[in-house]
């Protein structure tokens, strides 16, 4: 995918209301590999409400070293969120392009999370 079709797709994928809207729209994308990237996806978010925040995960179910199934649990971010979170989340996870990228793409500064102190 050339950078200005790239930087078109998070633009128009920043302006969705929110994650199920924006992967929506990546499921009809143009680009075949995008869609079907999207479309594996299908399924496998979760809301949860933690510490009074709702939350939206990425569960994945894997096999161990055991061969036992165990599920994995990712926070992609909080509802009501800029949904660049899951954009950027989306094709880092994807196609490997840095969050930091996807930010830029969309004219948005990206905020490296900060490291929580144990």
């Amino acid at each position: 995918m050339e950078h200005k079709e790239f930087s078109e797709l998070v633009t128009a994928l920043c302006k969705q209301e929110n994650l199920p809207q924006a992967l929506e729209m990546l499921k009809s994308c143009e680009n075949e590999e995008v869609a079907q990237a999207a479309l594996s996806l299908v399924g496998q978010f979760a809301l949860a409400e933690v510490e009074g925040e709702h939350r939206i995960y990425h569960v994945t179910v894997e096999k161990n070293e055991q061969g036992e199934e165990q599920e994995y649990v990712e926070h992609i971010m909080n509802e009501g969120d800029d949904v660049i979170c899951f954009v950027a989340w989306f094709f880092d996870v994807m196609f490997d392009v840095k969050r930091k990228d996807s930010y830029q793409a969309a004219g948005k500064t990206f905020q490296q999370p900060k490291r929580e102190s144990k």
